[in-house]
């Protein structure tokens, strides 16, 4: 609790610090130091898209999987309902759909778009100069430079090279006081890359790649996942590292050395919390990550150790085909937090390239107002009381047998308001084929309430029960079949939704058991392929 009041009174100072640099009056001077010129570019891995450049020229942008047509106007003076593909845009990512073209309508085509940007919003404007889309922008404008240069008037180009050098110098000073501790990562990788493509031979990259080290170990453990707790998170930050990495290599330095072992750690991280199925699990913010980007992400990352494991706060087990991935229910530090959903001793399971149940995923963007909806206990495949979201009970008791693929959870969140600890201990069993659960109630005073544990179904699963038997068979889209059992509580099956920023929704079935609360009370369920 001191902890999180400490936080906010930083947070505060720092925001009031922000609001300061950020007045007329101070902002003058981040142009008048603005004065380099920029050259070469920054390592692009994303793969590009050339029916992206045609619908763009035709009017029609696809960002975000939200399909907007401007009919011939600019993207930038469209009024949209949608953030993620608000930040999509200005955060220029889509600039790297034109790297390979050569046609000089399409390169002219893409600097007319950030020189409209620049027209309308080239002076500090506070939705989109926010630290982390400000540096993102830095980061795709100076990956693409030559395409955004060549070609260009002596004036556009200076005014090109003066925006990008405007933009940098506000985060050097804003990167510091930043309130969010992601902002300053973001913004520290975003000087780092234009400390690099500087063409004054002053500029000191060893000491920009000393400070990202040390804001990156910061936001880090041991393994390399971010204290976020969100593969989400933990991908946008690597698509911006990669970028620099090499930068930070060829000034041969500890400091570089450690940074490309943390980048490293970040890539096993990532990977670990990847289902079969071949997409990150959905917590705590994380939705459907465009699938050619992680791909393009982790191909640049070290060989995959793919075992059963205890990761940042998850419990992983891999056996055979298929892999369980828990949430623990850890809590990130303060201001590391943002993207927390209560989504304690929940799990997403897959076997092959299928998912059979997970997490509704986060709110939808043009949604907002569902936010906190999509971050309730009951929108994962976990356990809860009377609907109540588990409260923050500290660090989680965890143990993980990783011979025998057994995982145990225990948390007391719920102790205090219904009088008892929930234990949920998961197996897989015969090579990945059985998953067997059991959910205990640990007694504390008076127990109350009503326990319902939760199975979000992926999208196409088919639910099929005959006559009220004690047992659903579950047809999945590649049409295998998988049966679940259970005991100790009642059954019924609802609607449900899966939801991501690049799908949008699905609409889905979950399997709901129900049973009143009492000490040492336990459902067990069993999920198994049934084989042919």
């Amino acid at each position: 609790m001191l902890k999180r009041a400490r936080h906010k009174l930083q947070r505060a100072a720092y925001r009031f610090a922000d609001a300061s640099v950020t007045l007329p009056l101070l902002r003058w001077t981040w142009r008048s130091l603005a004065d380099d010129a920029f050259a070469g570019d920054l390592p692009e891995f994303r793969p590009a898209d050339r029916d992206a450049v045609r619908d763009m020229m035709s009017g029609r942008y696809l960002l975000a999987s939200k399909l907007v047509e401007t009919g011939g106007t600019s993207p930038f003076s469209v009024d949209v309902e949608h953030l993620d593909w608000w930040l999509n845009l200005h955060g220029f990512s889509w600039l790297r759909h034109f790297r390979d073209v050569t046609d000089n309508g399409e390169r002219r085509f893409a600097r007319t778009l950030v020189l409209d940007w620049i027209g309308r919003e080239g002076k500090f404007e506070s939705d989109s100069w926010t630290v982390q889309l400000t540096a993102q922008r830095v980061l795709n404008w100076l990956r693409h430079l030559p395409l955004l240069l060549e070609g260009a008037t002596p004036e556009q180009a200076k005014t090109i090279q003066r925006v990008i050098g405007t933009q940098v110098q506000s985060l050097k000073i804003r990167g510091p006081l930043a309130s969010e501790p992601t902002d300053s990562l973001f913004a520290a990788i975003a000087v780092l890359g234009a400390e690099h493509c500087e063409q004054d031979d002053k500029t000191d990259v060893p000491g920009k790649v000393e400070r990202l080290n040390r804001l990156l170990a910061s936001q880090l453990d041991d393994n390399g996942m971010h204290l976020s707790r969100s593969p989400k998170v933990q991908l946008q930050l690597l698509v911006e590292l990669l970028s620099v990495r090499g930068v930070a290599s060829a000034s041969k330095s500890e400091a570089a050395n450690e940074l490309a072992a943390q980048i490293d750690r970040m890539h096993e991280s990532l990977d670990a919390l990847t289902l079969s199925s071949g997409e990150p699990v959905f917590f705590n913010g994380t939705g459907h990550l465009p699938h050619d980007v992680l791909i393009a992400i982790q191909s640049n990352g070290p060989s995959r150790k793919r075992r059963s494991m205890l990761l940042g706060g998850y419990g992983i087990l891999r056996d055979g085909d298929a892999v369980v991935i828990a949430d623990t229910g850890l809590l990130p530090p303060p201001g590391l937090d943002g993207e927390l959903h209560a989504s304690a001793l929940a799990l997403e399971f897959s076997h092959g390239s299928e998912l059979i149940f997970g997490s509704c995923g986060p709110a939808p963007s043009d949604l907002p107002q569902s936010k906190a909806l999509f971050q309730q206990g009951v929108a994962h495949s976990g356990p809860t009381i009377d609907a109540e979201d588990l409260a923050g009970s500290g660090k989680p008791q965890v143990e993980l047998d990783a011979h025998d693929h057994l995982l145990t959870m225990t948390s007391g969140g719920y102790a205090r308001q219904f009088g008892v600890d929930i234990e949920r201990r998961v197996t897989l069993l015969s090579g990945g084929t059985t998953l067997v659960g059991q959910d205990r109630l640990i007694g504390h005073g008076s127990p109350k309430g009503i326990l319902s544990a939760r199975f979000h179904l992926a999208p196409g699963v088919l639910v099929r029960r005959n006559n009220n038997e004690d047992i659903v068979r579950l047809v999945l889209p590649n049409g295998a079949v998988w049966s679940f059992l259970w005991e100790g509580a009642d059954f019924r099956d609802e609607e449900s939704v899966r939801q991501s920023a690049y799908v949008g929704f699905h609409k889905t079935r979950q399997l709901v058991l129900e049973t009143e609360v009492a000490a040492d009370r336990e459902i067990a369920w069993i999920f198994t392929l049934e084989q042919n």
